[in-house]
């Protein structure tokens, strides 16, 4: 069985898009983002990632800024 192409959001370039897959972070981290959305199999859009600076992601039509490190922490499915 060939590994799956699992990589994290942060590692995305801008116009991408992928499934979530797995939230690895602290409890109301983790808690929160799935609050936003962030569910295993939600589809999400890389709007902007240009090395520094916060991440802007597409998901289920709202606009949302994270850090780096909380989207480290988001494990994800390029499609």
């Amino acid at each position: 069985m060939a590994a799956r192409p699992w990589t994290t959001l942060e590692a995305l370039p801008p116009g991408s898009r992928a499934r979530v897959v797995n939230i690895n972070a602290p409890g109301r981290w983790s808690y929160r983002l799935l609050q936003m959305g962030f569910i295993p199999g939600a589809i999400i859009e890389i709007v902007v990632n240009n090395g520094v600076g916060p991440i802007l992601v597409r998901i289920m039509g709202i606009t949302i800024s994270l850090g780096r490190g909380i989207a480290r922490r988001i494990l994800v499915e390029p499609i």
